[in-house]
This record gives structure tokens, C-alpha cells and sequence, in this order.
């Protein structure tokens, strides 16, 4: 790539650590222009060796005083990915027969209602045709697939999020973008934990890889790091 005008463009939401920082990593590391959000001022996380690539913004989805200006400042942008990657675990050995009402409103709050919110406000931002609005799942909010009641509250808030994505892509109308969401994988993150399937390079990297071969293809699929359908 000659210019950074010719650069394809992201924005990455929930950018701080995990999957986001490592899918902003990859994309940059593909000549990509990267806008990045984290809630707060992060150091030495690799985005500083792409000065002319990368733009920092803070955000925090769940808080309406910082969504609105946010969505001023990059209004009349277009990407050509907006990824909404924000999300929390369920409260640690929490079930639906003892988690508060306050901790059951903030996990499904972040991990449905504020992403899709905020997705509606990007959508105008998202370049017509070939754009992709993506929102980061996982195989525990599949229902069809839901056979172990592993993670409930989690699974419940992914499932949340899956429904919320397919009625807004209804609401779009013809959409003329594409909207996936995706399973990473089971990721040695912060999340993941130290026992899971795959680190996060080989995660992100399949999920660039996903993202550049889907542009134009259009509708809403449920796709994993590799690109192979996961049941709704």
C-alpha cells in the first residue's frame, strides 16, 4: 500500500486487553488504519509501534455521557469494520438462583443492550457495500448447541446479544453492509483462562482473515475464528 488513503479502515470497541487489542494488533500489522477504544489510558500495549495507523479514543459503552460525544467525534467516518468486541464474564460463581438484580442488569447491559445500542448509532459508519458491523459472541450463547448449562448467566447474555444483533439487522431493512458475529474460539485470555483451546494471536488472526474474505458477501452469519458456521 502506497497511501493511507488506500488503507481499509477499523474501528475496534473494547480495545484495552484480550481480543481487542490483538485483533487492533493484527489489523495494523496488515496495513490496516485502526480507531481503538479502552475505557482508560493503556501503556505499552504494542498499539505505540504504529504511530500513523492507530487512533485512541476512550469509551465506555455502558455510560451514555461518554457514548454520545464519542459517536459526534467520528461522525462522517466511514470503516470499512466496526467491530463491537466490549464484554464481562457472569459474576464468579453466580447462577440465576442466587445473582442479584444488579449484577444480572450490568452483565446484560454489557454484553447485549450497550453493544447494540452503540452498533445503531455506528451504523451510518459502516461503508455501504462492502462495510462489515461485527459483533464478538461466542458458541456458549448458540441455544441449538447448549447441551452442557455450562456458564449460564454468560451463555444467557451471548444468546441476548445474538437476538438483539439479528432483530437490528431486521430493522436495518437492506442493510447493503454485512454483519457477523463471531466466536473467537475458547482464548487464554483474561476471560478464557489458562486452560483454553488457543492464544489470542491465532484467534485475531483468523478472525482478520474472516473479516477480509466476507467484505460484499453480505447478510448475518454466525461464524468462528476460522469461518465455519456455528449453529443460532
Amino acid at each position: 500500500m502506497n497511501g493511507s488513503h488506500e488503507r481499509k479502515s477499523a474501528l475496534i470497541i473494547g480495545a484495552s486487553r484480550g481480543l481487542g487489542l490483538g485483533l487492533s494488533l493484527e489489523l495494523l500489522r496488515r496495513g490496516w488504519n485502526v480507531t481503538a477504544t479502552v475505557r482508560a489510558a493503556i501503556e505499552n500495549s504494542g498499539l505505540e509501534a504504529f504511530p500513523e495507523q492507530v487512533t485512541l479514543d476512550t469509551l465506555d459503552i455502558n455510560k451514555t455521557s461518554m457514548v454520545t460525544p464519542f459517536v459526534e467525534r467520528r461522525t462522517g467516518m466511514l470503516f470499512d469494520v466496526v467491530f463491537l468486541n466490549a464484554g464481562v464474564m457472569a459474576p464468579k460463581g453466580k447462577t440465576p438462583e442466587n445473582v442479584t438484580a444488579e449484577e444480572v442488569a450490568h452483565l446484560m447491559m454489557t454484553n447485549a443492550v450497550s453493544p447494540i445500542r452503540l452498533a445503531g448509532k455506528l451504523r451510518p459508519m459502516v461503508r455501504p457495500n462492502t462495510g462489515i458491523l461485527a459483533f464478538m459472541s461466542s458458541r456458549l450463547g448458540s441455544v441449538e448447541s447448549n447441551t452442557s448449562g455450562m456458564a449460564p448467566l454468560y451463555s444467557a447474555s451471548k444468546a441476548a446479544l445474538n437476538s438483539l444483533t439479528r432483530s437490528l439487522v431486521a430493522s436495518l431493512g437492506k442493510p447493503e453492509i454485512t454483519v457477523i458475529s463471531f466466536h473467537p474460539g475458547w482464548v487464554r485470555t483474561d476471560m478464557g483462562g489458562a486452560n483454553a483451546d488457543i492464544d489470542i494471536e491465532t484467534s485475531v488472526t483468523g478472525i482478520a482473515s474472516v473479516l477480509e474474505a466476507k467484505a460484499g458477501t453480505g447478510g448475518h452469519t454466525f461464524l468462528d475464528y476460522q469461518g465455519n458456521t456455528v449453529p443460532w
